[in-house]
């Protein structure tokens, strides 16, 4: 249910504010990210995104920096065939970057995704990967040309109004304000993957980026006003679903859990014979967001792609997820 709008129609002010929003400045440092990847992929890149965690701290030096390199083949991105055909069978494949800054190590986790996956996840794919991610705030790094620049764009427009629409459906028929919406739709996206969240983490986000968040969602309402009416003297916005719509994006969203259980699994075997050290970092990343302490056993080192079976089996006794 992504009720994808085309790109010709997209409101020129979503497009705008997007624009706007992922060219702000960042640290000097991620361009040695920028130097390293386009040294890797060489004329594939059509463009690097950051976005996660150090983009909202800042902090380089204890966290470990989110980027999607974009590229315009799968085979010409690789020297090895194999790989390649990872990512086209389950995008994006993950790696691990270090390079030196000023006496510094600096670390990013990269996920490495064609330009045409990037967009049709954006605006056709079922499950929130993409969208959920990209609705959120993010900053293009590099782009090879305006045409690239553009297609990023729209492709955030996109996910834009995929993860508000995806989101608003579920919800009552009721007044709600931006944050509301928006810890909502970040609460349902968590859940369709190996993402256990608390509320408290959804509405942290939503109050954080609130800013950014309403400058979207005014910017997006426009091609959403079957669902969402907006009331500009309350600054709020009132959801009108009948109850056969809002039926309908609940089941969606069950069958997205389930879905996400199982890429979550794929994914993170995949990652497995990509991403240097993956086993700890994974390990580190699931205790993290659920405080459960996943064994790493020496069976499962000498068998680093059966380790996804084993860390879903082990978070669905405890619990953790439902």
């Amino acid at each position: 249910m992504s009720h994808s709008v085309s790109c010709e129609t997209l409101p020129e002010t979503l497009l705008d504010t997007v624009a706007k929003q992922s060219t702000r400045d960042v640290s000097s440092d991620y361009a040695k990210f920028v130097e390293a990847l386009c040294e890797r992929f060489q004329t594939t890149v059509d463009a690097i995104i950051l976005y996660g965690s150090c983009l909202r701290t800042g902090n380089l030096d204890e966290g470990i920096a989110d980027l999607y390199v974009l590229v315009d083949d799968y085979k010409k991105a690789y020297t090895k065939r194999y790989l390649g055909l990872l990512n086209a069978w389950l995008p994006p494949n993950v790696f691990y970057l270090e390079v030196n800054h000023q006496g510094r190590i600096l670390r990013a986790k990269y996920a490495v995704i064609s330009t045409t996956d990037f967009e049709n996840g954006s605006k056709y794919w079922f499950h929130s990967y993409i969208w959920a991610r990209f609705a959120q705030p993010s900053r293009l790094l590099y782009a090879r040309d305006e045409t690239a620049r553009k297609q990023i764009f729209h492709a955030i427009a996109h996910s834009v109004i995929t993860f508000l629409r995806s989101g608003a459906s579920t919800l009552d028929n009721t007044a709600i304000d931006t944050e509301t919406l928006w810890t909502r739709c970040l609460m349902l996206s968590y859940a369709a993957e190996l993402r256990p969240e608390k509320e408290t983490r959804a509405k942290h986000l939503a109050a954080l980026n609130h800013y950014e968040f309403a400058q979207l969602t005014i910017a997006a309402h426009t091609v959403l006003t079957d669902i969402l009416s907006y009331n500009p003297d309350n600054q709020n916005y009132l959801c009108q679903n009948s109850s056969k719509v809002r039926r309908q994006a609940l089941w969606h969203w069950r069958i997205r859990r389930w879905q996400g259980r199982v890429l979550s699994i794929l994914r993170l075997s995949k990652a497995t014979l990509t991403f240097k050290d993956c086993l700890d970092y994974a390990a580190w990343k699931i205790e993290r967001h659920t405080g459960i302490n996943i064994e790493i056993t020496p069976w499962l080192r000498r068998h680093p792609f059966l380790w996804g079976f084993s860390v879903i089996w082990q978070i669905l006794r405890k619990g953790a997820i439902r």
